[in-house]
C-alpha cells in the first residue's frame, strides 16, 4: 500500500492517532483532518509523519469543508463524531453532530468517488436492546434499539446507532463501498500524552478517587487492536458490512481485580456501587468475522499494563 494517500477525519483522537501511525509505518500518505492544529503536535512527531503526513483544520458541521481533503484519496477513514458522557442536550451535543458529521463527509467521499470508506461506529450500536441477556450470542446482525436508547437516556448508542445507520442508507443510495467497525469499551496508550474518558477510567481506579464501580458488563477492547481493525478493513478486498471489534466482556468488578492483581501497590478501593443488586450477567460478543481478516486480539491484562505505562510516563501516575 506504499504511496496510496488516504484520509483521517478527527486524526488527532485517541483511536485515530493510532490508525495515523500505523498507516504512516506501512508506507500510505496521509491527509489528517483536525479541530485544533496546536492540540495535534503529537502527530508530527511520528515516524514518517514530515513525508507523508498534512494536517488540515476542519469542522465536522461546515458543509464542504471535507471536499478538498478527500480529493485524490484512495480511501476514507471517517473517526471523527462527538463523545459527552453526561449530556445536557443530547441532540445538540451528541445526535446532531454524529449524524450531520458522519453525512457531511460521506457527502465529500461521494462528489470524490472515494474508493473505499472505513467508518467508526461502536458496539453502542449493536448491543443496546431490551434483547440482551447473559445467553445472548452478539454479532454484526444485532442492532442497538433506539427507543431503548431514548427509554434509557443511551444518547451515546443513540448517536451511534443514528449515524450508522444514515451512513448505510447514504452509501445505498450513492454507490460508495464503506466498512464500519464496531469496537466496543477502547482502552490502552494514548499517543497524545494527555488523559482521555477511558484513561482517567483507569486512572480513577489506580489512584483511589474512583470509590464505585457500574454494576455493568461490557466488552474491552484494546486501542491498537481497533486501529489495525480499521486497516486490515481497509486493506482487504474482501472485508464487507460490520465489524465487531471487542475483545473479552467483563463486568467492571472484573476489570478492578484484574488491576488490583497487576498493582497491588495502588490504593485501588472500589466497590460496587450497589452491593445488593445481583450482578448484572455477562453474555458473547463475537469479532470471528474480525478475527477472520487477520486480527489477533491483545490480552486486556497486557492493554491495561501499557495504559498504566502510558499514564505513568504522562506524569499522571508516579
Amino acid at each position: 500500500m506504499a504511496g496510496k494517500t488516504v484520509c483521517v477525519t478527527g486524526a488527532s483522537g485517541f483511536i485515530a492517532s493510532w490508525i495515523v501511525k500505523f498507516l504512516l509505518d506501512r508506507g500510505y500518505t496521509v491527509r489528517g483532518t483536525v479541530r485544533n492544529l496546536e492540540k495535534s503536535k503529537h502527530l508530527l512527531q511520528l515516524p514518517g509523519a514530515s513525508d507523508r503526513l498534512k494536517l488540515v483544520s476542519a469542522e465536522l458541521l461546515e458543509l464542504g469543508c471535507f471536499d478538498e481533503v478527500v480529493q485524490g484519496c484512495d480511501g476514507v477513514f471517517h473517526t471523527a463524531s462527538p463523545i459527552v458522557i453526561y449530556a445536557t442536550d443530547p441532540q445538540a451535543q451528541l445526535i446532531g453532530p454524529a449524524v450531520d458529521g458522519t453525512l457531511n463527509v460521506l457527502a465529500s467521499c461521494a462528489k470524490a468517488r472515494t474508493k473505499k470508506v472505513i467508518l467508526t461506529s461502536s458496539t453502542g450500536a449493536v448491543y443496546t436492546s431490551p434483547n440482551l441477556t447473559s445467553t445472548s450470542f452478539v454479532d454484526e446482525s444485532w442492532w442497538s434499539d433506539p427507543e431503548f436508547c431514548r427509554k434509557n437516556k443511551d444518547w451515546y448508542p443513540l448517536s451511534k446507532t443514528l449515524a450508522e445507520k444514515e451512513a448505510w442508507n447514504f452509501v445505498e443510495e450513492k454507490g460508495l463501498e464503506m466498512v464500519v467497525i464496531n469496537p466496543s469499551f477502547t482502552i490502552g496508550p494514548a499517543l497524545q500524552g494527555s488523559k482521555n474518558l477511558t484513561s482517567e477510567f483507569i486512572l480513577g481506579y489506580l489512584n483511589g478517587t474512583t470509590k464505585t464501580y457500574p454494576n455493568s458488563a461490557r466488552g474491552f477492547v484494546g486501542v491498537k487492536d481497533v486501529a489495525m481493525a480499521h486497516i486490515l478493513a481497509y486493506e482487504s478486498a474482501h472485508s464487507n458490512g460490520r465489524y465487531i471489534c471487542s475483545g473479552p466482556v467483563l463486568h467492571f468488578a472484573d476489570i478492578v481485580t484484574i488491576l488490583t492483581k497487576l498493582f497491588p501497590t495502588y490504593p485501588i478501593c472500589a466497590k460496587d456501587a450497589d452491593e445488593t443488586a445481583p450482578r448484572v450477567p455477562s453474555f458473547t460478543l463475537s469479532s470471528h468475522k474480525l478475527e477472520d481478516l487477520g486480527l489477533h486480539f491483545q490480552p486486556i491484562e497486557d492493554v491495561l499494563r501499557e495504559t498504566v505505562t502510558s499514564l505513568k510516563e504522562s506524569g499522571w501516575l508516579p
